[in-house]
């Protein structure tokens, strides 16, 4: 697998595991609601087992990251900066965490087409889950 997949990887993985694990804190503290925290790490431990099922070194994605070559790093867009309340935490994750997992399906499916199906199954339960989360959210 060529450097650049590898650094591909590495970003999305992370971004798709923190996004769930920023919302899986919110059903956990916020909404104090069992059901839905164990969805959310469900998926991000599934987020984990897809990538160990690729044989993918860890050790390399490791290696392989570079913080001052990495372009996007150094970006904060205002938006970034600015969370009104609970929803907005919810919504900026979870698009993070659809979007970082539509990356992983595409570019999955050039090394292993089944895991890229199962990133995509994952990406549909985050669609579900940000309903859940923000629908209990407002109710409050």
């Amino acid at each position: 697998m060529r450097e650049e997949i590898y650094r591909v990887f590495d970003a999305n993985i992370n971004r798709a595991r923190e996004g769930l694990r920023v919302c899986e804190e919110v059903a956990r503290f916020i909404l104090c609601d069992e059901k839905l925290t164990k969805k959310l790490k469900g998926i991000r431990h599934q987020v984990t087992k897809i990538i160990q099922s690729l044989k993918i070194d860890t050790k390399k994605l490791l290696a392989i990251r570079d913080i001052r070559k990495d372009v996007g790093a150094r970006t904060y867009p205002r938006s970034e900066g600015k969370r009104k309340n609970y929803e907005d935490i919810v919504t900026s994750n979870m698009k993070r965490v659809e979007e970082s997992l539509r990356v992983l399906e595409e570019f999955t499916k050039k090394i292993n087409p089944s895991a890229g199906a199962r990133f995509k199954r994952l990406r549909f339960q985050a669609y579900d889950m940000e309903r859940e989360l923000l629908e209990k959210l407002e109710a409050q």
